[in-house]
């Protein structure tokens, strides 16, 4: 029963956040010519957002540390499928809510903050590509391998392979520089169409999610240490230790990232 009421909050905070997103975005199709005109600011040294009026947003109390949490009844691949499906869906709704800030011209790089990411094609060829690009990149590798029944069975009796965990861990890394990405450059148009909530509580849930299982080397999250510290200090992260997860989980990566 524990496992159920657990299921069912997620559910209905997951099924929130697609209804005030979709929502606001199309009030924001509506209005666009009264909204920011998608160019990219000077780079400012003040982040705004870590300024306290905004960390405190949130759409819902629910306690994450405890959602994340695996259920007794629940297989452990079964669980990372269905989380990081949900949270694939999820952070790409919240990206398009923004997507048409992010062009060619505002974004010539995946650049968080001083960072900057690159991806590497298929045969390991390292490619320097504009922000929407990359993100285009790295929702279509996800979306094709979340729809592939050999890697993400759905079918009874159908096998989770071996490799599994090492592509989830990929899947969140690359879903953390899109989140990551939207804080960094597009949080201003995220204050414009009133969705800073639902992303602090997306972020939150998402970090509490990553940590809980070792899927993404610290090392990686450190850029955004900053946001993580204010957002999941009153979210339980602090019983996982320092919260940093395993050394070991880094994995076979297809980017790297430069300073």
């Amino acid at each position: 029963m524990q496992c159920l009421g657990l299921l069912l909050e997620l559910r209905t905070w997951s099924c929130a956040l697609e209804k005030c997103c979709v929502s606001q975005a199309a009030q924001h199709t509506r209005k666009s010519k009264g909204k920011p005109n998608g160019k990219k600011p000077a780079p400012e040294e003040k982040k705004l957002y870590l300024e306290p009026e905004y960390t405190k947003s949130r759409i819902t109390d629910f306690e994450f540390k405890e959602l994340v949490m695996l259920p007794r009844e629940i297989d452990l691949n079964e669980w990372l499928a269905s989380n990081t499906t949900t949270f694939f869906h999820h952070i790409n709704l919240q990206y398009s809510t923004i997507s048409e800030f992010c062009t060619g011209e505002s974004c010539q790089t995946m650049a968080v903050c001083n960072t900057q990411y690159y991806w590497y094609d298929e045969r390991g060829k390292k490619i320097k590509c504009t922000a929407p690009q990359y993100v285009d990149f790295v929702m279509s590798s996800v979306q094709k391998l979340v729809t592939d029944e050999d890697v993400f069975p759905t079918k009874y009796g159908k096998e989770f392979p071996n490799s599994f965990e090492s592509l989830v861990k990929k899947i969140c890394k690359y879903l953390f520089h899109v989140l990551a990405h939207i804080y960094s450059s597009h949080f201003k148009e995220t204050l414009a169409l009133e969705l800073h909530g639902h992303l602090n509580t997306l972020y939150t849930h998402f970090i509490l999610f990553i940590r809980e299982f070792n899927l993404v080397d610290p090392k990686e999250t450190t850029i955004m240490d900053d946001l993580t510290e204010v957002l999941c200090s009153s979210s339980g992260s602090s019983s996982n230790g320092s919260g940093n997860g395993s050394s070991n989980s880094a994995g076979a990566q297809n980017h790297v990232k430069e300073r």
